[in-house]
């Protein structure tokens, strides 16, 4: 049973602090709040560890990060890392971008929704374990598809002109600015990285173009 954490206690009561909404009313944390505190219910009863990173929950298996509690604009939701892997028998889970080959979304939008799929949730977290400790591992196909950082697809998920942009830019831009914004260890240079880059993006450039 994961023991609960102070930090994620924070994450619930303030937000990521990834953007200018942390600890304020405009919290999207704030609107998905009762959902999220049922979904952190349901992941106390596993053997998973409850540890805070990217600035929202996660929770890990012998240190491999298993599945992520964080929200988007419009829902909570649980991040399977390589949902992949996982046999989607009840089609609850959904691809988090257009090149996410490994992550797989499941989203909530009311406590109801929640408790009705309280047994599939358990049923993929624990196939989610099984197959961490087992070594499976997700296919790439492309070596060279990308797998974009949490914080560039909060970016689409809050602007959807900033994202039909990104994907209207060649493949070769695209990657440029994935590998540099993936870089940083730390999720608020990855943002900034992201933010000072808009509007080369919006413009249709990329990363080295003047």
């Amino acid at each position: 049973m994961a023991k609960q954490n102070p930090e994620v206690d924070l994450y619930l009561q303030a937000g990521c602090g990834r953007c200018d909404y942390y600890n304020t009313p405009q919290c999207k944390v704030n609107d998905w709040r009762k959902v999220m505190l049922r979904l952190r219910d349901i992941l106390h009863q596993t053997e998973l560890v409850e540890e805070r990173k990217w600035g929202v929950a996660c929770y890990t298996d012998s240190g491999k990060n298993i599945v992520l509690l964080s929200t988007l604009k419009d829902c909570a939701t649980l991040n399977f890392l390589k949902g992949v892997l996982i046999n989607d028998s009840h089609k609850l889970l959904v691809s988090p971008g257009e090149n996410s080959q490994s992550a797989r979304y499941m989203k909530f939008h009311t406590v109801e929704e929640v408790e009705s799929s309280r047994e599939t949730i358990i049923q993929y977290i624990s196939e989610a374990i099984k197959n961490e400790r087992t070594g499976k591992q997700v296919d790439f196909k492309q070596k060279n598809e990308l797998e974009f950082p949490q914080e560039l697809l909060d970016f689409f998920e809050s602007d959807s002109k900033f994202k039909k942009a990104f994907y209207s830019l060649t493949p070769g831009r695209q990657r440029g600015y994935t590998l540099f914004f993936t870089a940083p260890k730390q999720s608020k240079t990855r943002i900034s990285r992201i933010e000072k880059n808009v509007d080369k993006i919006l413009a249709g450039n990329g990363i080295h173009d003047r």
